[in-house]
């Protein structure tokens, strides 16, 4: 009895130790370009920034048309298509998340990492970028007041749906997976403290978003928060690649 458990121990451990080595060919290649894809998006956000600050939102869909006209980088951006590129470079890093953490809780990573991947696929079904650009075109090119109003209306129904139902349901959704995975990396010492701590916070802090007044604000922190935790991780991928993080249960 005691021989067998001691084998069962052994083998488990040496799993968890090849898991981790950088001669490993199956996760080689997936945590390095996890870590390249969060420090792209750690320069993409203070972008993303600047754009929202140089550009403020239009309030009108014939704003939005001239933004688009006159400056369709900027409106691009404002209208959020960076974030649809953090999103694609986000399924790179739950792939990775979830190798790093299968064995410490395989339900709660499996869970949190399919809530990841509907978050991202229901963002970026939502976003309107590319139909706006190709709408303003349209605007600028009518010839009657029905062409342009066809254009506007279409405009108005592309910006409601872009905070609609599958807006909401992918933000609640995508927190509630970070705070899950937050919680399951501190159950392991493979991602340190800082890098699950700012991954919960940021997550939580996000949810105030719902709330009247200061709601902009909060999202805005948050996003602020979770930056640092995209710079955290991409140097733990970047040592899981190396093989120079340990995967032992964090102690208690």
């Amino acid at each position: 009895m005691t021989l067998t458990a001691s084998r069962h121990t052994v083998i488990e451990d040496r799993d968890d130790t090849v898991a981790g080595r950088p001669d490993d060919a199956s996760w080689a290649t997936l945590y390095p370009a996890a870590g390249t894809a969060a420090l792209v998006t750690a320069v993409l956000i203070p972008i993303q920034i600047a754009v929202f600050v140089a550009f403020p939102f239009p309030d009108t869909v014939t704003g939005w048309f001239t933004l688009l006209r006159d400056h369709p980088v900027a409106g691009l951006i404002d209208l959020d298509l960076l974030l649809v590129v953090d999103n694609v470079l986000l399924v790179v890093i739950a792939l990775a998340v979830y190798v790093a953490l299968r064995r410490t809780n395989p339900s709660l990573v499996l869970l949190a990492t399919g809530l990841w991947m509907l978050a991202i696929a229901m963002f970026v079904a939502s976003n309107p970028s590319v139909q706006m650009l190709d709408l303003s075109a349209r605007f600028a090119d009518a010839t009657t007041e029905a062409e342009r109003a066809a254009a506007l209306a279409a405009g108005q129904a592309l910006l409601a749906g872009w905070e609609g139902t599958a807006f909401h349901v992918g933000y609640v959704v995508g927190q509630a997976a970070g705070i899950i995975i937050g919680l399951v990396m501190l159950r392991t010492d493979r991602f340190g403290r800082a890098v699950p701590y700012t991954l919960i916070i940021g997550n939580v802090v996000g949810f105030g978003y719902y709330l009247p007044t200061v709601g902009l604000a909060l999202s805005a922190f948050a996003g602020v928060i979770l930056w640092v935790w995209y710079l955290l991780i991409a140097r733990r991928f970047f040592r899981l690649g190396r093989g120079r993080t340990s995967s032992r249960p964090a102690t208690r």
